[in-house]
């Protein structure tokens, strides 16, 4: 008897039908674990400007004070005050990194009277 595939068809066909899919699931998989939220501004806006948008007016503005990012991430796991902890579950450090990028690139808000 003998078979249409040779073993060096077979093992074409296997690395092409399984273990390249696999292959772009981890890499898509590790792309979005880089950064959980997408972007810094996306992160503030969804999480942090709920207390700290200059128009809210609970927590201190974050916006154009150029806080070192260890700083950031300091407050952020630990919390401070009124300010919850948030654990790396639900904000990962390349978030954080990108969240202190987005705000120390805004302008300071002007201030009020």
């Amino acid at each position: 008897m003998t078979f249409p595939f040779s073993g060096a068809a077979v093992k074409r066909m296997l690395v092409t039908g399984v273990v390249l899919p696999f292959g772009l699931l981890v890499a898509a998989g590790q792309a979005q674990a880089d950064s959980q939220w997408g972007s810094g501004k996306n992160l503030y806006d969804k999480v942090c400007g709920h207390c700290h948008k200059p128009e809210v007016g609970v927590g201190p503005v974050l916006e154009g004070r150029g806080l070192p990012e260890a700083y950031i991430k300091a407050i952020v796991r630990n919390g401070f005050r009124a300010m919850p902890a948030f654990p790396a579950s639900y904000v990962d450090d390349e978030s954080l990194t990108q969240v202190a990028e987005y705000l120390s690139s805004l302008p300071a808000p002007a201030a009020q009277p």
